[in-house]
């Protein structure tokens, strides 16, 4: 598992990183100029720390990497899906309360 921080992935790191992992990922669709994007970082920081050894959170720039962006449909963001052993189980599009993301990342552990 990752640190405190979450891990950049892109294009060519996402099946590795992300549809390869044992247990539970959450991905961060995310763009530099999006404010709400800025705002739940550091939510994700603080959730990463306080589920290290049972989440993974990792960090896409939809700008640099279209091609996950598009395979996966992500139309928004900030998006965040969750994957639990490489399968797609969840997803919230926008910048949402911590306790939100508590509630989810609990019932997919």
């Amino acid at each position: 598992m990752a640190g405190s921080h979450p891990v950049a992935v892109t294009d060519s790191t996402f099946q590795a990183e992300v549809e390869q992992q044992p247990g539970l990922v959450v991905v961060d669709f995310w763009a530099e100029w999006c404010g709400p994007c800025r705002a739940i970082a550091p939510v994700l920081e603080q959730l990463q720390a306080e589920y290290a050894g049972k989440l993974k959170v990792v960090k896409l720039d939809v700008d640099a990497n279209q091609a996950t962006s598009m395979r996966l449909n992500v139309r928004s963001i900030p998006t965040l899906m969750f994957f639990k052993n490489g399968t797609r189980v969840d997803q919230v599009i926008g910048a949402v309360p911590k306790a939100h993301l508590v509630g989810k990342i609990e019932q997919h552990l």
